[in-house]
């Protein structure tokens, strides 16, 4: 869980195996692009450190949050990655619009979770305040691109032994 005073991007080197040969899909959303392409720099750093080379990690942009889902399964079907992981940005609004968005992007992606055999990762940053959303996106608390790479590559590996 995120608090103010946990950094979402720390982990522990050792739990992380080497994902050479790994093939990653990320799908991320266009708006609140200050935010996304944050979460997207962070997400493709966290895999080439890990040994995921860039020609493996394949990246497609949607306009907005609730396309990743219908992108994430296309990546699934067409791209054969061993994970793939939604990058958005939804900042509460003065309408209920943050809520269908949110809830339709978490329906969705736990559906194609149980659907498809490899996993899809949540990488949503969903906050009241741009600002909230700008300390998880290389922010004090992190970078949520970074924490979606390293599940992504946990899970991935979960049942390859």
């Amino acid at each position: 869980m995120a608090t103010a005073y946990h950094n979402l991007s720390t982990y522990d080197e050792a739990s992380v195996s080497n994902a050479e040969g790994k093939r990653f899909g990320i799908v991320v959303a266009d708006w609140n692009s200050n935010i996304t392409f944050k979460l997207l720099d962070g997400a493709i750093g966290a895999f080439t450190e890990h040994g995921v080379r860039p020609e493996d990690i394949i990246v497609k942009h949607v306009p907005g949050s609730f396309e990743l889902v219908f992108a994430a399964r296309q990546m699934a079907e067409r791209a054969k990655v061993d994970a793939v992981i939604v990058l958005g940005c939804v900042v509460r609004g003065d309408t209920p619009h943050f809520d269908y968005v949110c809830q339709g992007v978490t329906q969705g992606i736990a559906s194609l979770n149980l659907k498809y055999n490899i996993p899809f990762i949540f990488g949503m940053v969903t906050t009241n305040t741009m600002q909230q959303a700008e300390d998880r996106a290389g922010g004090i608390h992190g970078n949520k691109g970074v924490e979606g790479a390293i599940t992504a590559i946990i899970m991935s590996q979960l049942f390859a032994e």
